[in-house]
């Protein structure tokens, strides 16, 4: 293998344990939590746009469940980033606009790997990688 094949395998590698490590921990932390506590997180959320608190917790839900399983798997990885880039963006500007950045550094790191992820895409070790066509790029 030449320098250029072994830089590409470890950019690859890089990504997936990214997308692995990063999606289980905003599905462990996040996610299930409130998947698992479905009732009890209703009075706990917060519902800035004023949706409901149901549909509010649906859609965190999806973007903390759904997409980071996704985005695991490496299908639709850059589509599924989308919508935690979001929460996390609410949550931070919108929600907590109080917290510093010292209160608010998970958040904030968590938006930097999800929308890394999104600006680098799923690496050759994806599902997405398996398929021709739009889907790889997505």
């Amino acid at each position: 293998m030449n320098n250029s094949t072994l830089e590409k395998n470890a950019q690859d590698i890089g990504l997936l344990f990214l997308r692995i490590s990063a999606a289980a921990f905003l599905l462990i932390v996040h996610g299930l939590p409130k998947l698992l506590n479905f009732q009890a997180q209703l009075s706990l959320i917060e519902d800035p746009f004023h949706m409901g608190a149901s549909l509010t917790l649906i859609l965190a839900i999806f973007a903390e469940v759904v997409c980071p399983i996704f985005i695991a798997a490496g299908l639709f990885v850059r589509l599924s980033c989308l919508p935690i880039i979001v929460v996390l963006l609410v949550a931070l500007v919108v929600v907590h606009p109080q917290w510093s950045l010292e209160e608010g550094q998970f958040g904030w790191l968590l938006l930097i790997i999800f929308t890394t992820v999104f600006m680098a895409g799923p690496g050759r070790l994806a599902l997405n990688a398996r398929f021709s066509g739009a889907v790889r790029y997505v």
